[in-house]
């Protein structure tokens, strides 16, 4: 199949999904009844902030994700590896333990922030002639130390309410969000798919070493910029408006990559729409199960059905079939 004509296929499905993500609920819109002015209201403050986020975060997860496959030449390579996911969580638990999570604009900056102390810290760590095995290593290094920072501070919670909001938050949904979390995610993410898809040349070369690489014109240190400063806005972003929802960038390019003809660069964008695609589906049914408790959790969703994905790509990689 030609890159087109899978792109012009997942973006047809994206096209049918969103209108349904906007009518589907646990009250269902119906766009012939007469009590259209509720309805547009429900439509414009709640439902399109939530579909555009959820398109948002999903392809710059899906986009990560395939990014990071490339550069790292792993196929269980994930956003959350470099550790700048972990980052912007340990950002957000802090503003929960501070209490500056009560103001709606410092939740976000501080997870931004840790998602740039992050950054900052795996550049320094693997150095300018770090190769990717050091910048892995880096990453699992900073992913582990922003880890056992937030479980120091949920240990240290300074009150219950404040240890529920944090584990709630963790957990990921995009319930409740407006167009303010919209407005935070689409420019990082827009920037940060710019600085990766600059790079998607360089990731082509990538697939045949990084001697051939450098042969072949590519700057280490510059690829390793753009991957962080691509993967940094994205994560960190998404991370500070919806909380920690994982899976998407392991599970999208392995179910898009038999479609291309497997370059890096040609996984890029499809890897995008198909993200965004899954992440809207997931977030309707999230919005349509009935559960006595309330809405199930976008972030436990998607790591119920990543789980066994994974599991069986394990199984795969053991026989050594590809996906």
């Amino acid at each position: 199949m030609t890159q087109f004509r899978l792109n012009l296929l997942l973006l047809l499905g994206l096209a049918l999904v969103v209108p349904l993500s906007l009518l589907a609920g646990r009250v269902w819109i119906n766009p012939l009844s007469p009590e259209t002015h509720n309805a547009s209201l429900i439509l414009m403050h709640l439902r399109l902030p939530r579909a555009v986020l959820a398109v948002t975060l999903g392809a710059g997860l899906g986009l990560t994700g395939a990014a990071m496959q490339a550069y790292l030449r792993n196929p269980l390579a994930d956003p959350g590896l470099f550790g700048i996911a972990p980052g912007a969580a340990l950002g957000a638990v802090l503003s929960f333990w501070t209490g500056y999570a009560a103001s709606p604009w410092l939740l976000p900056v501080f997870a931004l922030l840790g998602a740039s102390g992050a950054m900052l810290l795996l550049a320094l760590i693997a150095g300018r002639g770090g190769g990717v095995a050091l910048f892995t290593l880096a990453g699992l290094m900073v992913s582990s130390l922003a880890g056992a920072l937030m479980s120091l501070a949920i240990s240290l919670s300074p009150s219950p309410f404040a240890m529920t909001e944090i584990v709630t938050w963790m957990m990921g949904a995009l319930a409740d969000r407006s167009w303010r979390e919209v407005w935070i995610a689409v420019p990082c993410t827009l920037a940060g798919a710019a600085a990766i898809y600059a790079a998607r040349r360089s990731l082509d070369a990538l697939t045949l070493g990084e001697v051939a690489a450098r042969s072949l014109g590519v700057d280490p240190l510059i690829l390793q910029l753009q991957i962080i400063a691509g993967v940094g806005l994205i994560i960190g972003s998404g991370v500070a408006v919806a909380g920690i929802i994982g899976f998407v960038g392991l599970m999208v390019p392995h179910l898009v990559r038999p479609l291309t003809d497997r370059r890096p660069s040609s996984l890029l964008v499809p890897s995008a729409i198909a993200g965004a695609l899954l992440l809207l589906v997931a977030d309707c049914l999230c919005r349509i199960l009935p559960l006595a408790s309330g809405e199930l959790r976008l972030g436990i969703a998607l790591s119920l059905l990543g789980t066994p994905f994974f599991l069986v790509l394990l199984l795969r990689m053991r026989k050594g079939l590809s996906w």
